[in-house]
């Protein structure tokens, strides 16, 4: 079987495609044939080492984490899934592995694939979603949200969420989208460079996808006991997080019931789609580019 893996950190030129045998499926693991897998700006991030503290220095590393597949094989334990069911799912975090034939994964951290799904449809959700749903877990109807990068991933499934639960949802993105944005369901919309004054305490929620917006912005588009999500965390945000105050940074984690709730409501677009043959070169251009932009990057394996 093939996978993409790269066998030391850096940039895109690292990045090959390559034989491996996928592990055989321990206790309360699944492996799945993939059908589809999508990019996400993790994936490069690992690879480039802005991670190493946490995934390591063990080399060759696999890349990729969510997946759209058909399961082929169970371990011991395993009761919710069976061979044959069409699931949607993501990696685990260190070892990745998802843009390859074949990935062992942990149960938890797969569902079953609603039929009216495509597989690449499917694989474009679990992290953005995920993130998205944790980062907005405590956000109540009649309540206002500001998303911060609103037609990004994360960003488009925080305001269909948002939205969902009966919230009001503003948000910036370049200027030459904002029509796409209103459509969405954002009101009102501004440019990247806004001036935060105009939209001054008038939120309950500031969700910043990008990680970008200063601690001075954010706070004053907040309502009093309002609070601020950064979902790009480093150290000094994670120590900011825990002081207190109204910031709270995040990463998604692959939560069964999470995952499942991502499957059933969450929809989003494909910009582009390329078999595995073609990945590295796509994923190139996303990274050094951001293009395709408007969807996500989604891998085809062969046979899918």
């Amino acid at each position: 079987m093939k996978r993409l893996q790269y066998d030391r950190y850096g940039g895109p030129e690292v990045m090959s495609l390559a034989e491996f045998e996928p592990a055989r499926p321990g206790p309360d693991e699944v492996l799945v044939r993939v059908r589809a897998a999508a990019s996400n700006a993790l994936d490069w991030k690992m690879r480039n080492g802005e991670m190493k503290l946490l995934t390591g220095r063990s080399f060759p590393r696999a890349m990729g984490h969510d997946f759209a597949g058909v399961v082929e094989a169970v371990g011991a334990g395993v009761t919710r899934l069976k061979v044959g069911d069409a699931v949607l799912g993501g990696a685990r975090f260190r070892q990745a592995g998802a843009f390859a034939e074949a990935v062992t994964v942990p149960e938890k951290a797969v569902v079953l694939k609603p039929v009216d799904l495509s597989y690449e449809q499917a694989a474009a959700l679990p992290t953005v979603g995920v993130t998205a749903r944790q980062a907005l877990a405590e956000v109540r109807p009649g309540q206002a949200v500001f998303v911060n990068g609103c037609l990004g991933g994360v960003g488009r499934a925080a305001v269909q969420f948002a939205r969902a639960r009966g919230a009001s949802v503003a948000g910036s993105c370049r200027d030459t989208a904002t029509d796409e944005a209103r459509e969405l369901g954002v009101d009102p919309v501004v440019g990247f460079g806004f001036a935060p004054a105009v939209l001054a305490r008038r939120f309950d929620l500031v969700l910043d996808t990008p990680g970008v917006l200063s601690s001075a912005a954010a706070r004053r588009l907040l309502k009093p006991g309002g609070t601020i999500v950064d979902i790009v965390p480093t150290p000094a945000k994670m120590i900011r997080s825990v002081l207190p105050g109204p910031f709270r940074a995040m990463m998604g984690r692959l939560v069964t019931a999470d995952l499942a709730e991502v499957a059933r409501v969450l929809r989003l677009p494909i910009a582009r789609t390329v078999p595995l043959a073609e990945a590295i070169a796509a994923l190139t251009e996303l990274e050094r580019d951001r293009r395709p932009k408007g969807g996500k990057l989604v891998i085809t394996m062969a046979g899918s």
